[in-house]
């Protein structure tokens, strides 16, 4: 017949939500450049254009993941179309890896080549002059550990699921890992309050928070990520064979913990 499905591939039907993310994500953009600069726009102020553009993209997040969801749930997600999936997770992956390689490359250049007032004549020091760095062996050794934990958790939690069909022993695992993520989170946030210089403040302070900002910002976003799972876990809507989504979230997760050692060890140790 005419309309029998005689492949193994998903063929989408149109949607509008790459639409209304565009949408969302130009008004958001352009909300936070007149916000950075001071400026209102059609007699509003600006953040109010970025919230707007907030929740339109987050709108749009919510209801295509579900959709992607139900896919899953209605047997749409056939092993051809896991494979397509888990390639899209991984070029996603490879891209987050570039973007950190930026950071870190601005950070050992101007580590090794430290620019002072004589350069390039004569390279300055580094740290900077009036930089007092973190203690590594205080909170970052112990955000260290929480985050090699949560990464203990979800392996835990995804062995369980694959090899044992156990969805109970899935959700605590992942339950943990969302409750690590989440002090690893406050922990974060508590060393930065501690910090005796700023975003501002050379550009060892440029880099520093902002690699390790955009770092907290990936953790915020794999623990929503992991408690999302935990929510299906919990409907009983993953099993064995399929779990695309946690097995994404485990895969996002153990890049934030490989990226948080390249840290530890590169800006916190290495970097003092």
């Amino acid at each position: 017949m005419a309309h029998t499905k005689n492949h193994d591939y998903h063929i989408l039907p149109p949607s509008i939500w790459p639409f209304i993310s565009a949408i969302g994500a130009f008004v958001m953009l352009t909300g936070a450049v007149f916000w950075m600069k001071g400026m209102s726009h059609a007699g509003l102020p600006a953040w109010t254009q970025f919230a707007i553009g907030l929740l339109l993209v987050l709108y749009t997040m919510y209801g295509w993941w579900a959709d992607v969801a139900h896919e899953g749930n209605t047997g749409d997600h056939t092993p051809v179309v896991q494979i397509g999936l888990r390639y899209g997770v991984i070029l996603f992956i490879i891209s987050e890896v570039m973007f950190f390689a930026a950071w870190f490359w601005a950070f050992f250049k101007n580590a090794l080549y430290p620019m002072g007032e004589l350069s390039p004549i004569k390279d300055g020091i580094w740290p900077p002059q009036g930089i007092e760095t973190f203690d590594p062996w205080h909170l970052p050794l112990i955000n260290t550990l929480i985050l090699l934990l949560s990464g203990v958790a979800v392996t835990w939690a995804h062995h369980a699921l694959v090899h044992d069909n156990d969805r109970k022993t899935a959700l605590r695992g992942t339950v943990v890992a969302v409750i690590l993520g989440m002090f690893f989170t406050g922990l974060q946030a508590l060393e930065y309050s501690h910090a005796q210089f700023g975003l501002a403040d050379t550009v060892y302070g440029g880099v520093f928070f902002m690699a390790t900002g955009f770092h907290g910002f990936h953790v915020i976003v794999g623990t929503i990520f992991l408690a999302i799972c935990a929510i299906r876990f919990a409907r009983g809507n993953m099993d064995a064979k399929h779990h695309i989504g946690f097995e994404a979230a485990a895969w996002y997760w153990h890049f934030v913990d490989v990226v948080w050692l390249f840290l530890f060890f590169a800006i916190y140790i290495w970097g003092r």
